[in-house]
């Protein structure tokens, strides 16, 4: 009896070629139940946070109209399942050990939050830069700069990770393993 369930799953794999399970008969586009554009979305959201423009993107291929994309995103606004404050808390979650402020800040302006959210977001931030600017500085480079070209290199390298000259100038300057022996 084991035998005979493997082999049909076997027909059902070896079949995929020919779009139809040899033992069902059924299509096999037909064997995955089809979402509805609200199972979709919690499963993305089940995922990680998204932005409301962001999951329009991905719900908009699965719906017929746009009005049907506007629907379940205002229902998922209303029960809570979906908010710009989680999602942007989540982004700087994610990007804050790697990235500055203004790497962060222009992320979050793609996904199209109010501007409250992002001076709340921008307010935040500003605590910790000099913090991550040192942190990120010291894990790519350990030891100090010997010479100016070395020095231009960590600086720029903190410049493309979007931290203010403010920062980067602190970080510059703070010690270093090799500093303190």
């Amino acid at each position: 009896m084991l035998m005979l369930h493997w082999q049909s799953i076997g027909a059902c794999f070896l079949s995929r070629w020919y779009s139809v399970c040899a033992v069902s008969g059924h299509p096999l586009s037909m064997m995955k139940q089809k979402l509805s554009l609200k199972g979709r979305a919690l499963r993305y959201l089940s995922m990680r946070e998204h932005s409301r423009v962001e999951l329009a993107r991905k719900l908009s291929p699965y719906a017929e109209e746009a009005e049907e994309v506007d629907a379940v995103l205002n229902w998922l606004e209303a029960s809570n399942f979906m908010s710009a404050e989680r999602f942007s808390d989540s982004l700087v979650n994610r990007r804050s050990a790697r990235f500055g402020n203004q790497r962060i800040l222009a992320e979050l302006q793609t996904h199209q939050l109010d501007h409250a959210e992002m001076q709340r977001v921008k307010e935040q931030l500003v605590e910790t830069e000099l913090e991550r600017a040192v942190a990120v500085l010291h894990r790519k480079f350990p030891h100090s700069p010997a010479d100016h070209e070395e020095r231009t290199k960590q600086s720029r390298f903190l410049q493309q990770r979007g931290f203010s000259g403010k920062a980067i100038q602190a970080a510059m300057r703070a010690a270093r393993e090799d500093d303190e022996v």
